[in-house]
């Protein structure tokens, strides 16, 4: 029999807000089989999770007719590492049977569960259900 993608890992995120409803952390959950590198297994999730709160939040890409509407980078509004809030990875070892050594691709699994996280939070917080991206921003609670 021929496999020709057969070892992945799985993912889960909880994104974490403050009494006033700001991203406080994101907690990745992520299994990686045999974790061969955990430096580096811990960075590919942390910068997959800064991407994936990067669209969540606040980046937008207009096109037109298949161009770019802006020359510019900073207009695309990425998210700097400074307005990124504390990411804690867990790492989950769940060992691949036919992966190599036991090991499961990492690769960009660390954004497919960001945006999805982030939205909840925020309808948990303030019962507004969000399906596009940019997230709109969250009603504040007086409190």
């Amino acid at each position: 029999e021929q496999i020709t993608h057969y070892s992945y890992g799985y993912a889960a995120q909880l994104c974490v807000l403050n009494e006033k409803g700001d991203i406080e952390k994101m907690i990745a959950a992520h299994d990686g089989g045999k974790i061969m590198n955990p430096m580096l297994f811990e960075g590919q999730v942390q910068g997959g999770v800064h991407m994936g709160l990067g669209y969540a939040l606040t980046e937008n890409l207009p096109m037109k007719d298949g161009f770019l509407l802006n020359d510019k980078m900073r207009a695309l509004k990425i998210l700097r590492a400074h307005e990124t809030p504390e990411i804690v990875v867990k790492m989950i070892e769940v060992k691949d049977p036919v992966g190599p050594y036991g090991a499961k691709g990492i690769g960009e699994i660390g954004l497919v569960p960001t945006a999805s996280a982030v939205a909840n939070a925020f309808y948990n917080y303030d019962g507004i259900k969000r399906t596009k991206l940019p997230l709109e921003p969250i009603a504040r609670k007086s409190r």
